[in-house]
């Protein structure tokens, strides 16, 4: 993913339906290795000759239109796909493995008062200070390996501060949050170990979660204020009678914080400031936005650099019922009950027919061509502290003399599954001659 702009170069339809006619089985790897390896350059095709594209064994959504009509139908297009993994982890329902149900309803509103956008000043300013922290201990080295040496370390403490979980220790929530959500959005063959393992670390993080809440009630004394952080705040709130499931609702909902940040938060810091990194003119002028007041401004390059490679590429989804697709128009497709659906955000953010000019770095687009947060009935509910943890880590790692990308194999960017980034290793400061 190191090219800067990518040119189409075209042929993979004609080579997948070569594959199809020997295999249908290696024919649909072989568009799943695509997507991984190159899927600026296989989306570009298939928006242009085959919007929706089918195969034996899914169905790819690469329009904008379309990708919008798939997340917004939720009673069509549902979660169902990778839900009940989530659901076997965590030990019972879990709003974003439900679909218009109160569970959804009740749960999505309550997180919602959670997670106010008036937290996100205080958010930032934690996300700041914990990265600047890290970027003191690695200025010496005139290194810093940015995944689990700034960005996680930045997730966890902010799950610490302001989600109020700490856990164990930091890296057992790490360990926890990879083993569950490798399974539920990554784990697309099945593998019994890894779906065995999910299993495990959430019976670890929910027994933790329940302790943890048991030490909060015990702690609270009577008259005291709000509390400061989310657990607090969420083992504080009396629900009106009917509403009120009991702990577990509490336990389960504070699961979904770290499950839905811990991963993508760093994941998009990486794709973030690799995409930045290789555009030198692009940079430097975030570099300046960085260093002025306009925090606006800046944030705009952070999440154009990301549009170039979204941490989540493709949101799957199962449908429950037979359904046309783009219907009225000429790519209308008959999407039948039961097919694997992968709608693309990262593809729809290059659809010419909605953003402007799309293979062009602006800074300045508007905020509703982008789709990081997903769309519709699970969009992301930690959005507001989610964005300004984000930009505020890339923001004062751009405030450091000297950032750069190392040659490879140093600088190349490692990936778990083909989707978190593992390692990634930028140089600090003047450079180092060696010898």
């Amino acid at each position: 993913m190191g090219v800067v702009d990518r040119a189409t170069a075209g042929g993979h339809l004609e080579r997948y339906e070569e594959a199809l006619a020997r295999d249908p089985v290696s024919a649909s790897g072989l568009v799943r290795e695509w997507i991984r390896t190159d899927w600026r350059a296989l989306f570009a095709e298939l928006r242009e000759r085959r919007p929706i594209f089918v195969t034996p064994a899914f169905t790819v959504v690469t329009r904008f239109a379309d990708v919008t009509e798939v997340l917004s139908h939720e009673e069509v297009f549902t979660v169902r796909a990778f839900g009940p993994r989530l659901e076997a982890a965590l030990g019972g329902p879990f709003m974003l493995s439900r679909d218009a149900t109160p569970t959804n309803w009740r749960d999505k509103g309550l997180m919602r008062v959670m997670l106010p956008p008036g937290d996100v000043a205080g958010v930032r300013a934690l996300a700041g200070r914990v990265a600047d922290e890290a970027l003191d201990a690695a200025w010496p080295r005139g290194r810093v390996e940015a995944v689990h040496d700034l960005f996680r370390p930045v997730a966890l403490g902010v799950c610490a501060e302001y989600f109020g979980l700490p856990g164990p220790d930091p890296l057992t929530l790490s360990r926890w949050c990879r083993a569950i959500v490798t399974d539920g959005f990554a784990n697309f063959t099945g593998d019994p170990e890894v779906q065995a393992a999910s299993v495990r670390a959430g019976a670890e993080m929910t027994a933790h979660l329940r302790g943890r809440l048991a030490e909060i009630r015990a702690a609270a004394r009577p008259g005291q204020g709000p509390p400061g952080d989310v657990f607090g705040r969420l083992c504080a709130t009396v629900l009106p009678a009917g509403l009120d499931d009991g702990d577990e609702r509490i336990v389960i909902n504070m699961a979904g914080l770290p499950l839905g940040f811990v991963e993508s938060a760093p994941g998009a810091m990486a794709e973030a400031v690799e995409q930045l990194l290789l555009r030198p003119r692009v940079l430097a002028r975030a570099v300046e936005a960085a260093a002025g007041p306009d925090l606006a401004r800046f944030d705009g390059y952070v999440w154009e650099a990301l549009r170039f490679n979204p941490f989540f590429k493709l949101l799957p989804r199962l449908c429950e019922r037979d359904h046309v697709l783009a219907a009225g128009t000429p790519r209308a497709t008959p999407i039948p009950a039961g097919t694997f659906v992968l709608a693309s955000p990262a593809s729809a953010m290059f659809d010419a027919d909605v953003v402007e000019e799309p293979e062009e770095f602006r800074a300045d687009r508007p905020g509703h061509h982008r789709m990081f947060f997903g769309h519709g009935h699970h969009a992301c509910l930690g959005v507001h502290p989610a964005r300004a943890v984000v930009c505020e880590t890339v923001r004062r790692l751009l405030l450091r003399p000297g950032v750069r990308l190392l040659a490879p194999p140093e600088g190349e960017m490692l990936r778990s599954h083909g989707v978190f980034p593992d390692r990634f290793v930028l140089g600090l400061g003047p450079e180092r001659r060696e010898g």
